[in-house]
Parts: structure tokens; sequence; C-alpha cells
């Protein structure tokens, strides 16, 4: 078994540098629901942060228009 990649003429391979979490389109989600819908908060237990953040996966689960946006890169999409 060849441990090669072989990569097609029509794909371009883009090296991303470490510990860039801005890169990656889940840690975009999280920073969006984090400034939204989770700052400026107390919590009063580990439940109930528990139940918050899940309360806003679920907003954000009924906007998948927005996802598409976090997600969307424009210099990815320029090759």
């Amino acid at each position: 078994m060849s441990n090669n990649l072989v990569v097609p003429d029509n794909i371009t391979i883009l090296p991303l540098p470490p510990k860039s979490p801005e890169l990656n389109p889940a840690e975009n989600l999280w920073l969006f629901m984090r400034e939204n819908w989770l700052s400026n908060r107390i919590f009063k237990s580990y439940d109930n942060i528990v139940d918050h953040c899940c309360d806003a996966w679920r907003k954000l689960e009924t906007q998948p228009w927005r996802i598409m946006s976090i997600g969307r890169r424009d210099w990815a999409n320029a090759f």
C-alpha cells in the first residue's frame, strides 16, 4: 500500500498554518453563537450551561443560510 497522495490536476492543496482556529468553520460557528447567544451571562450550573448551548445550537440549526455564510470563505473560492 502506497502512502503517496495522488491529487487531481483540478484540485489545489492549500497548506494551512498551525493553530489557526479562524480557518476552521466549526470554530467560527461557535464564535458566532458565543457572541450572539451565550455571552454576557452568568450561568447557575453546568447543566444551565449545557441547556443554553443546546438552545443556541437549535437556534442556529433553524438558520441554514447563516451556517453557509459563516462557513464560506472567499479566499477558498478564489482558486
